[in-house]
């Protein structure tokens, strides 16, 4: 006899081990076994990160891109696109605009865009430490180790790497002239170099099954990331995949729930992708295992040009508005905004600076 949710929900709080057999058992819940399943991955939570929310600035600073992933509305073959790059002193002032409202880390986002060679990158990432002493987690995709490696002696401190899925002939599917193999060894050098590294996948990509997510899931806890982004698939009408049926909102966090028990010490977004297609989406993903949200802070002329998937959040926002926002969201839920740099709090980060 297998065991039952409640005998699984508790070998995970203990261990934080689970057979893929269990974490496809935990996905397959519903009713009051998969509140069960939130209740204990706020505990976690709770615990584990205490009630503190990190915020991180997002600046979606090029929406150009190499790349052509069937599910992005970035997609290189997308030629309607309206197409923008921010220059290195509006990113550095956007950044310094978000200081006085409490940001103490940016995400510097991009399409894969070589227009940004790595001395450019390193200048930026130099200049946004040494002046505004803010924490910098870069995502601008597969890059080589040099590249890697110059912008974390320049200061960069996360790398925010998405494996997207684990399943290596969905992944060859969805990503055209990309392989899972280079995907899986750029995290791996992102770990070899000490970045605090972030990956995550999307859930209901069209031939995913529960199994897959579960190798998703185990694989996150393998890596052992300092930050875990998971959110739902949303179809973009200007891709291949316009067709296909969304993610869902009950599995994305479900999906959640199982990453807080397998990754008790990680960072967990409460995804933009989630408040997108539930209004209550970040709310729900913050009761349960959430501890992280990502206010937009790029320029509002650019933000409806950065349509990786349609009708997005908060697009018309400015950002004192959207952080005042956010911050009531957040206190509604008896939680409250940390002011720390938000530092991973596994032992071998916990020292560092910021």
């Amino acid at each position: 006899m297998g065991k039952n949710i409640n005998e699984i929900i508790e070998q995970a709080v203990n261990t934080g081990r689970l057979t893929k057999t269990d974490v496809v058992t935990l996905l397959s819940s519903s009713g009051e076994d998969a509140a069960a399943l939130f209740a204990a991955a706020d505990g976690v939570r709770k615990s584990q990160m205490g009630d503190e929310v990190h915020l991180r600035g997002l600046i979606e600073f090029s929406n150009y891109c190499e790349r052509n992933c069937t599910y992005c509305g970035l997609r290189s073959s997308h030629k309607d696109l309206a197409r923008y790059r921010m220059e290195e002193e509006e990113i550095l002032a956007v950044a310094a605009a978000a200081v006085p409202l409490g940001y103490r880390t940016v995400v510097l986002q991009s399409g894969e865009d070589s227009y940004y060679d790595a001395q450019t990158v390193a200048s930026i990432v130099h200049r946004l430490k040494k002046e505004l002493g803010l924490v910098i987690t870069l995502s601008l995709g597969e890059r080589n180790r040099d590249e890697y490696k110059l912008w974390k002696d320049a200061g960069a401190d996360r790398y925010l790497l998405k494996h997207e899925t684990a399943d290596a002939d969905l992944y060859a599917a969805l990503h055209p002239d990309m392989t899972w193999e280079r995907r899986r060894q750029s995290l791996l050098t992102l770990r070899e170099l000490g970045y605090q590294v972030g990956s995550g996948c999307m859930v209901g990509l069209p031939g995913q099954t529960l199994n897959a997510l579960a190798e998703d899931l185990l694989f996150l806890q393998a890596l052992d990331v300092e930050m875990a982004g998971i959110g739902p698939f949303v179809p973009n009408p200007h891709t291949p995949l316009a067709k296909a049926e969304g993610g869902t909102v009950e599995m994305t966090l479900k999906m959640i729930a199982v990453a807080r028990l397998l990754l008790p010490k990680a960072h967990l977004p409460a995804t933009t992708a989630l408040g997108s297609i539930d209004k209550q989406g970040r709310q729900k993903a913050l009761t349960g295992g959430a501890n992280v949200v990502m206010p937009n802070i790029t320029p509002n002329r650019y933000r409806r040009m950065y349509e990786i998937y349609p009708n997005k959040i908060c697009l018309d926002d400015n950002p004192a508005h959207c952080r005042n926002c956010i911050g009531g969201i957040i206190a509604s839920l008896g939680r409250h905004v940390a002011d720390g740099p938000g530092h991973s709090p596994k032992d071998c980060f916990s020292g560092l600076a910021g």
